[in-house]
């Protein structure tokens, strides 16, 4: 028997909302998370991005709020910007007709509009740590009356070094309050996370997406980092690319990604969490129409998208997770017809595409990319193939009276179709062909960590003289010197989070970070630093400036 949202005992007005969303049959985590949170117990739920775990704890929260009482009722805790922002607006749409006031806080934004907003009343925050932490002990946040508490993506919080930032935030709400945690994996520290803080919570799976299906072919291409874009263009070059969903790590990665193609003449348009509902559902509806035939998008902002005839799924960045691949590349491929999925794959990440193969028990083809041989091959038969179609169709009369013209005026018929068919190739000077540097293998590392966020040990300064040198010990990184140490009350995760932030570099790739008494060294990957070093200045952890430098 098929369960409807009528069936779950929401207030109608959610219901309503929902429904207005296009949503009436509850996903699987729904119809699981929904009752069992409205009952007021702990849940701990392993699910995936893409399951519908957003609304699964949003529409209880909102079911057993009080409107207008003047205090924070519901917290949710997420990793990134884009998720708390994307978290609050499907909360603010689910909740509209109850009046109910959500607030998102995070990093890198002046503070003033965010506590302007908590002042006029909040009944649900969303934010990420870093923010949240700042608030609470600038007195700017009072949880002490918060009812319920959402984990969201609690394993990518681990990976980010948020552990004790979370850990302080609980501390600071009710011990009677109702915890929800969910998670794609459930390592120890997020286990150990549920039995401190949690109340015998009750445990849901939602299994795992389909892995990736064999009308999929797959391939990966060997590029040096800074040459992704080239090789990007150069595949656009010669695929059948009749629509394209290119996947980037941040947003504004996409918006950048989506310009430089553009520019390189391959019309493209970004989908993130800085898009509004209406703005979002505008690209879409363009894609959906073949309006625009490339999306470059992040993971979350991808969410709930659902179109059957996107031919090319581009791993621009690689996921951190074997099922996040599985669910991009799922995008393809559907209805019955054929797909293509390709990755870019540094050498650094292709330890990673071993794991995505043994989870997917299918094989990657490593491809070489295209020549510029390949390249002018194919831009030639295209246009012999266009020039072959309109010598069909015979519709050039005014044209055939101009060659006329130009023959009795003396011009060879052949030279007059050579000059003509250079003419027509004139746009493909807008379209240089990028020349794509020699990759070099990067060496085999035993031991190396198989799970985002643990590949390097972060230090907080452990006395070792060797640790702490100016030099890294690793190579292929570069050591940098913050002017804040422990007298400043520095944490790891600070330091994680502003320089990922700031610089928008992913912050898995940050290495090694030793916290001296007035100063910190950080490891970065020597082809980020130029980056890194770039926004010395911009660096804010609660408030107080950081300037960088090499160590």
């Amino acid at each position: 028997m098929t369960t409807e949202f009528t069936d779950l005992g929401l207030h109608p007005q959610l219901v309503q909302a929902v429904t207005e969303r296009g949503y009436t049959t509850p996903t699987p985590i729904q119809t699981a998370v929904i009752p069992t949170m409205l009952t007021g117990q702990d849940i701990l739920g392993q699910a995936q991005t893409g399951t519908g775990k957003t609304a699964a704890f949003s529409l209880p929260i909102l079911h057993n709020l009080k409107p207008g009482q003047g205090h924070v009722q519901a917290l949710v805790l997420a990793p990134t910007r884009e998720l708390g922002l994307q978290v609050a607006e499907a909360m603010a749409e689910y909740g509209r007709y109850r009046q109910i006031s959500v607030v998102a806080v995070y990093g890198g934004t002046p503070y003033g509009p965010q506590i302007g907003a908590l002042r006029r009343g909040a009944d649900i925050v969303v934010g990420t740590p870093g923010r949240l932490l700042d608030l609470i002990q600038s007195k700017k946040l009072d949880l002490s009356q918060v009812q319920t508490v959402v984990l969201d993506e609690a394993d990518e919080m681990l990976s980010m070094g948020f552990i004790d930032d979370i850990e302080a935030i609980l501390q600071q709400t009710s011990a009677e309050r109702q915890t929800a945690l969910f998670s794609a994996t459930l390592p120890n520290q997020i286990r150990q996370l549920a039995d401190k803080y949690m109340r015998q919570p009750h445990a849901i799976t939602i299994e795992r997406a389909q892995r990736t299906v064999s009308t999929i072919e797959q391939r990966a291409y060997l590029v040096n980092e800074e040459d992704k874009l080239a090789a990007l263009t150069r595949l656009f070059e010669v695929e059948p690319i009749t629509s394209a969903l290119i996947f980037a790590r941040t947003r504004q990665g996409t918006a950048e990604l989506a310009n430089e193609l553009t520019v390189r003449g391959f019309p493209a348009e970004a989908l993130n969490g800085d898009l509004s509902q209406q703005a979002r559902e505008q690209v879409l509806n363009r894609f959906r129409n073949n309006q625009i035939k490339v999306l470059v998008a992040t993971d979350v902002a991808a969410r709930g998208l659902d179109i059957d005839d996107i031919s090319h799924v581009f791993n621009f960045d690689l996921p951190q997770d074997a099922e996040i691949y599985v669910h991009r590349v799922g995008r393809t491929g559907r209805a019955g017809k054929t797909g293509v999925a390709l990755t870019l794959l540094t050498p650094k990440e292709q330890w990673r595409l071993r794991k995505i193969e043994q989870y997917t028990r299918q094989k990657v083809t490593l491809a070489a990319l295209p020549t510029s041989e390949d390249i002018q091959n194919r831009r030639e038969a295209e246009l012999l193939e266009k020039m072959a179609v309109w010598l069909k169709r015979g519709r050039c009369a005014r044209e055939r009276e101009m060659v006329t013209e130009l023959a009795a005026q003396g011009h060879d018929v052949l030279e007059i179709a050579a000059v003509a068919l250079k003419l027509a190739r004139a746009e493909e000077k807008q379209r240089p062909i990028a020349r794509i540097s020699e990759v070099v293998a990067e060496p085999e590392r035993r031991g190396k960590r198989e799970k985002f966020g643990s590949n390097r040990m972060r230090s907080q300064g452990n006395g070792r003289k060797s640790a702490a040198t100016s030099n890294s010990h690793e190579k292929g990184m570069v050591r940098l010197s913050l002017n804040a140490g422990k007298v400043d009350g520095l944490r790891v995760n600070d330091v994680v989070g502003t320089i990922a932030f700031h610089a928008d570099i992913p912050g898995s790739t940050i290495g090694a970070i030793h916290i001296q008494e007035d100063r910190t060294l950080v490891d970065v990957p020597e082809q980020f630093a130029g980056k890194v070093l770039a926004k010395t200045g911009s660096y804010r952890v609660r408030q107080k400036r950081l300037n960088i430098e090499m160590a």
